[in-house]
């Protein structure tokens, strides 16, 4: 409540009625470092997904399903209320605003943190209302004393062996985007595309290999916008001899002021004020960035590395499912200490560079939060019952990796069983999916939830999502959900196969592999066709299943998943633990 005082006050300073911090970056990231995040600073919620609005009176917090029970305990007493996105009778922000903004008062936001498409929004519905916008202040400035600094870690390059083309080759293609629209420039502005472009990675954000940073390629020329505390000589004299000249992260400001022709931008991902700076008659091409759509697709090398990486991930995988179901009961085991212990293994392997994101490890009820994280005051000790979600990977230089299992530690009830089992039904269903050409996320989303809807339940989010190489484990532009995403399915396209069941004060089961989008069959009359094929290596616990309510093929296929994985991590295991893989991947 202090910090929520301490900014209203600022904004009687400033003559602002509301303000708006989201969850962004100056980039439009998922993910952010420290410095950013002001809107966990100001309400207490640690979810990495949420919107706050701070009004001189009241407070309203807006975030998705992955998060109600969360945002719900950790907003309790502050005076902000919680705002269920995609919930009936909750308004989205922009309807609030709408109806209760009034002639003359002014809605305040950070225009860094703000893309063009937002920005543009809420401008729509201030001309409409005859409120003001200004977007000009960071009024954390005055309020957030103990701030975090910009991050100024060393960028390194990524190696060709691993990234499978050169820095070089990638901006010819944008280059033959570029020519295909006659455009002059290209503003690129996501994190992870730029690092995918300049094959460079960093580490100013946790678990995305990151640097903050701006590009613009021209035809005859592409800048890097990057502090320069952050590159040493020889990574700028190799991006130099890419076709990349290196200037400060602050330049592109006074840049794009001089920019004349033809723009590409993705209105996105591009942050307002620099979209706002732009020359007011340079012609503007909105549309995705091409560098997100060319990563999406991995080329042969990619493929052949994160297979390496899968196979390595798996073998510390089973490595912690041996300690884990061997200890229980016998030491003390927490959420917390499990996964400290799975990272410890992980960290073992070859070209490990950490975690790719904050492990999820909720045991019992604390799994029904599906973005839990434990916490010293919140941690709970592991017994030798019940049910323990685990959701990890890791980011290796061949690969990122993103793997959920729930462990059976001891005897469960029938529900437990039952909704076990439905998930695992859901998981066979998507990962035995055989599509036309053409499909996306959205038409395919039903086949994993249709075992559970049979039930009467259902999750509140997504069922997959992209996955980067050696980038950020949530990479677009393909997925996998009920709505939202009309991305096609191309071969080559990695996403997560991750259907779940969260019950509140109960439990929360979700199975989790990531898959890869091959071609499949070809037919004159019919057209072509594509399947997934499972790249994730791991065991999925057999004492939750009640096998009674698997069909025949569903049998098929969790046999030959077993058998394929103990056939990959086997030879890199030693004799008792390839007998523990043995027992847990056996026929049922």
């Amino acid at each position: 409540m202090s910090n929520l005082e301490k900014l209203r006050e600022v904004m009687k300073k400033e003559n602002i009625d509301y303000y708006i911090i989201p969850s962004s970056d100056s980039h439009q990231s998922e993910y952010v470092a420290e410095y950013f995040k002001g809107r966990e600073f100001i309400s207490g919620f640690t979810g990495s997904a949420g919107t706050l609005l701070v009004g001189l009176k009241e407070a309203y917090l807006w975030t998705d399903g992955r998060y109600f029970i969360q945002a719900d305990k950790q907003l309790n007493g502050s005076g902000i209320s919680l705002m269920k996105m995609r919930t009936p009778g909750y308004p989205t922000i922009e309807e609030w605003i709408n109806d209760n903004l009034k002639i003359n008062e002014v809605l305040g936001f950070d225009g860094r943190l703000f893309s063009v498409n937002q920005y543009e929004g809420y401008l729509k519905i201030a001309n409409e209302k005859n409120f003001t916008i200004n977007m000009e202040k960071d009024l954390l400035e005055n309020v957030w004393n103990t701030r975090s600094e910009l991050p100024k870690n060393k960028i390194f390059l990524h190696d060709e062996k691993y990234a499978g083309k050169s820095a070089s080759e990638k901006l010819n293609e944008v280059r033959k985007n570029m020519a295909k629209k006659s455009a002059d420039y290209f503003i690129l502005s996501s994190l992870d595309d730029i690092a995918w472009l300049c094959n460079t990675r960093g580490n100013d954000i946790e678990f995305n290999p990151v640097a903050l940073s701006y590009v613009i390629v021209g035809n005859n020329y592409s800048t890097l916008y990057i502090d320069s505390d952050k590159v040493d000589d020889i990574t700028e004299s190799k991006l130099k001899a890419e076709g990349f000249t290196v200037k400060g992260y602050d330049d592109i400001e006074d840049d794009v002021k001089v920019l004349t022709g033809t723009v590409i931008l993705d209105p996105n991902k591009l942050n307002s004020k620099i979209f706002t700076a732009l020359n007011k008659e340079v012609k503007i091409i909105r549309e995705v960035n091409v560098t997100t759509n060319l990563k999406a697709i991995k080329n042969d090398v990619e493929i052949a590395n994160w297979e390496v990486s899968q196979v390595r991930d798996g073998v510390a995988m089973v490595k912690f499912v041996k300690w884990l179901k061997e200890n229980i009961g016998k030491q003390e085991i927490t959420e917390i200490s499990a996964s400290d212990k799975l990272t410890a293994i992980r960290a073992m392997g070859d070209n490990y560079k950490g975690d790719s994101f904050g492990t999820i490890a909720g045991y019992k009820d604390h799994a029904a939060m599906m973005h839990y994280s434990a916490t010293e005051e919140s941690k709970y000790e592991l017994k030798p019952e019940g049910m323990f979600l685990v959701d990890s990977g890791a980011q290796y230089l061949d690969g990122t990796t993103d793997i959920t299992r729930t462990f059976i530690l001891g005897p469960i009830t029938e529900e437990e069983k039952r909704d076990y089992t439905l998930v695992l039904k859901g998981h066979i269903a998507l990962a035995s999916a055989k599509f036309l050409r053409g499909s996306t996320g959205i038409n395919l989303d039903v086949l994993a939830r249709r075992p559970l809807w049979n039930y009467g339940i259902d999750y509140k989010c997504g069922t997959g999502h992209g996955v980067g190489f050696f980038l950020n484990v949530h990479e677009g532009p393909q997925g996998i959900r009920p709505a939202g995403n009309s991305v096609v399915l191309e071969p080559g396209m990695i996403l997560t196969n991750e259907p779940g069941v969260y019950k509140e004060g109960k439990h929360g089961i979700r199975t989790e592999n990531t898959l890869i989008v091959e071609k499949d069959v070809v037919s004159e009359e019919f057209g072509e066709f594509y399947k997934f094929r499972t790249i994730s290596y791991c065991p999925i616990d057999l004492d939750g299943i009640n096998v009674e309510i698997l069909s025949s093929e569903e049998k098929d296929w969790l046999n030959n998943y077993h058998k394929m994985v103990f056939e990959k991590l086997s030879p890199y295991l030693n004799e008792e633990e390839k007998e523990f893989l043995k027992h847990k991947t056996r026929a049922i």
